[in-house]
């Protein structure tokens, strides 16, 4: 048997595993199209929780290839029969690779653990199976690899549609989703939002970004560390309180994101500061149509595409701190990312306010964001303004309107 081009050597401190959320993202770029479209999974076993993950995201005009690990050809057609005939129907499984087709997801069932060169020799191989605008969903361990994960890096600088950081894996793992060839931005309108592990559930419909995990963990440290030094104080009582506030500022919750493909939905949940038309040459010729959102503290902070389109350009803009209500926020610090829509063009402002000095963006220049899809977010009391071209879109919305980000209508296609 000839085999797969995928790196499965173990890791220095022994085997990396992958875990149900590491294969979830794995499989994210598979599960996310709504459209009948074919995957290519390199390496599985039947107990593989990729393989696992990729069945279950099946639709039912969906087709997958399984290309076996060395060895276990046999088992896997085995364990594919045992899932009953809806399965069945939908998967196949070959002996080598060379028997498989093109596909729009290729999935590395193994996290690369090798050298760069055995990397770059094995994406090479699989980038073969992809069709124009397809994604190649790759995998390297963190801190235990002999340079694969570099090599990954690298191409994810050079390829990548997005990289997963999945922490909740043993060891840790980052996953690349790299395309080699561009996608056209109208797909994007096929794909629901992409599964993120930077989000982590609480519950089944509330999620805490990793951003606020990490915040109330130097809450919790620093308490710990105060406890210590001084233990007769109750100073510690301070950062130990404020853990909790802190991670519920980062909180990140489920949005039903209509489906109506005219609707535009918020980008940010907050109070409507402004609906407006104006011009901008950063952003093209002809007038916008421009809705502001400010943001408080209480307010969620995490922000969403408010239409469906491929991210073509993003910069940040110079400027000051002024409390984001005032009219002198249009001069704050702010990142803009520009969609390409079926509609023309749509940019999102994320703006900083007088607290909020660190804005987080997700979405790498070609990469393809679904309509509600979580892209950033901005810590701390902001404003998001979301510009459409004033010809194109009707507002809905009006100054002083409660919005709340990927399920309220602020404007409509026309």
């Amino acid at each position: 048997m000839t085999q797969s081009p995928a790196v499965r050597a173990p890791g220095p401190s022994g085997p990396v595993r992958v875990g149900e959320r590491a294969a979830r993202t794995l499989v994210s770029e598979f599960a996310r199209r709504n459209d009948p479209k074919a995957g290519l999974l390199v390496g599985a076993t039947p107990e593989s929780p990729v393989l696992a993950a990729a069945i279950e995201a099946l639709l039912p005009g969906d087709r997958l290839t399984v290309v076996p690990a060395e060895g276990s050809a046999a088992a896997l057609r085995e364990h594919v029969s045992a899932q009953g005939r809806w399965v069945a129907e939908r998967v196949r499984v070959v002996d080598t690779l060379a028997e498989a087709d093109a596909a729009e997801v290729v999935i590395a069932a193994e996290p690369f653990t090798g050298t760069a060169d055995e990397a770059r020799v094995a994406v090479d191989g699989l980038s073969k199976y992809l069709t124009e605008g397809a994604v190649l969903s790759v995998a390297a361990p963190v801190f235990r690899s002999a340079g694969a994960g570099a090599e990954l890096d690298r191409q994810g600088v050079l390829h990548g549609a997005r990289a997963d950081l999945v922490l909740r894996n043993s060891p840790p793992v980052r996953v690349h989703h790299l395309r080699f060839t561009p996608a056209s931005a109208t797909l994007a309108a096929q794909l629901s939002p992409a599964y993120r592990p930077s989000s982590v559930p609480l519950t089944r419909t509330m999620h805490i970004d990793s951003n606020g995990v990490a915040a109330a963990g130097i809450s919790l440290g620093l308490a710990a560390l105060a406890r210590v030094t001084r233990p007769k104080s109750k100073l510690w009582l301070l950062p130990a309180l404020a853990a909790a506030p802190v991670a519920a500022f980062f909180r990140d919750p489920e949005r039903d994101v209509p489906e109506d493909p005219s609707a535009v939905v918020a980008a940010a949940d907050g109070q409507v500061l402004s609906v407006q038309r104006l011009h901008d040459e950063r952003f093209g010729d002809g007038e916008w149509l421009r809705v502001a959102v400010f943001l408080s503290v209480l307010d969620v902070h995490v922000n969403r595409s408010p239409v469906a389109g491929k991210v073509v350009d993003y910069f940040v803009a110079d400027g000051g701190f002024v409390n984001a209500m005032k009219p002198e926020a249009e001069h704050n610090v702010a990142a803009y990312t520009v969609l390409d829509t079926a509609h023309g063009t749509v940019v999102v402002a994320q703006r900083t306010g007088l607290i909020a000095r660190r804005i987080v963006q997700r979405a790498p220049v070609g990469a393809l964001l679904a309509k509600g899809e979580r892209f950033g977010l901005i810590r701390f009391g902001s404003r998001t303004d979301v510009y459409l071209p004033a010809g194109a879109a009707e507002p809905l919305v009006g100054p002083g309107d409660k919005v709340v980000g990927g399920a309220t209508v602020i404007a409509r296609w026309v």
